[in-house]
């Protein structure tokens, strides 16, 4: 039984970091597709970062271009997500993902992942 736990969320001042972290269970993430995603409310769930299986191809959404950094600790099975220069834009649900397909990093975000956790709440503001 695949599980995927984040954590890290909470209340940041406009301008701010905070790096989220999701630990798998059921699941080696170093042999598999992993992203994040979020959902603000009223709006549709989007993919943030994502990181496809074998090449190492990382997609971010525009928007969180040269803020946002994924990156992953194999022997931890754990990924994470720091983010910098906050917006009250970011301000969003945050879920950790994992697929063991071979689908491209931008197809990934786009369409989601097999393996999703529950979220933890980031909230920018002043």
């Amino acid at each position: 039984d695949v599980q995927l736990q984040a954590s890290g969320g909470g209340l940041v001042k406009p301008g701010g970091s905070l790096r989220l972290s999701c630990v798998a269970s059921g699941l080696r993430l170093g042999d598999s597709a992993i992203g994040w995603f979020r959902q603000a409310p009223g709006k549709e769930r989007e993919g943030v970062a994502c990181v496809d299986k074998y090449v190492g191809k990382t997609y971010y959404v525009n928007s969180v271009k040269g803020r946002f950094n994924i990156s992953r600790d194999n022997a931890k099975n754990t990924v994470y997500l720091e983010m910098n220069s906050l917006k009250p834009a970011d301000t969003a649900v945050y879920y950790c993902a994992a697929d063991p397909n071979m689908y491209g990093s931008r197809h990934l975000c786009q369409y989601g992942m097999d393996y999703m956790g529950k979220g933890t709440l980031v909230t920018v503001s002043s």
